[in-house]
Parts: structure tokens; C-alpha cells; sequence
């Protein structure tokens, strides 16, 4: 790589990591509304459910099954871009210290 192929690399890794932040953002909201669905739902479910508890708790989980799934889905979904941004920092660190590398050969 040149000096300006490694200048234009760092420059993309940037942008892609801004908009990582921003996916992560929507991708926790979503987890939020997700998260909040399920809980309406199980306990609607449990307060309309007769017997015991554990039966009532049973029926609710039952009843949440759905919104239990998207939360799950949302919560993968955000894990995954955490993990592509954390991939994108290491690539970020490592071109980095290409152009040092490159910038003391020059120097030598």
C-alpha cells in the first residue's frame, strides 16, 4: 500500500465506524421497543391467567412466546454490530500502524 491508498483505507474505516455508531444506536432502540413489548405482553398475559403461580407464570411466557423471539433477534442484532465495530477499530488500529511503519521507512 502508498502512503495515499493507506490515507484513503483509514478514511473509510472512519466513516464506517461513525455509522456503525449509528446502527448500533437504532439497533438498542429497537432492542428497547422489543424488550418493552415483551414485558407488556407476559404481564397482560400473567394478570388475565388463573392458578397458581407458576401455572400463571407458565401461560405467560406461553403468551410472550412471539415478542420473547424478536427480542431475542434484536438483542443478536445489536451483539452483531458491536462485533463488526469492534472488527472495524482493529482494522482502523492496524492500517494505523502501517503508516507508521511506513512513515519511519521513509525516514530511514
Amino acid at each position: 500500500m502508498n502512503p495515499s491508498q493507506i490515507s484513503a483505507e483509514i478514511a473509510r474505516l472512519t466513516q464506517e465506524n461513525h455509522r456503525g455508531a449509528d446502527a448500533l444506536y437504532e439497533a438498542e432502540v429497537q432492542l428497547a421497543h422489543a424488550e418493552n413489548e415483551l414485558d407488556l405482553i407476559e404481564q397482560k398475559a400473567f394478570i388475565g391467567a388463573e392458578g397458581t403461580v407458576a401455572d400463571r407464570t407458565a401461560l405467560a411466557r406461553l403468551e410472550a412466546a412471539d415478542a420473547r423471539l424478536q427480542r431475542d433477534l434484536r438483542k443478536a442484532e445489536a451483539n452483531r454490530i458491536r462485533v463488526k465495530i469492534k472488527s472495524i477499530e482493529s482494522a482502523l488500529m492496524a492500517t494505523a500502524t502501517q503508516a507508521k511503519l511506513m512513515q519511519s521507512e521513509i525516514r530511514l
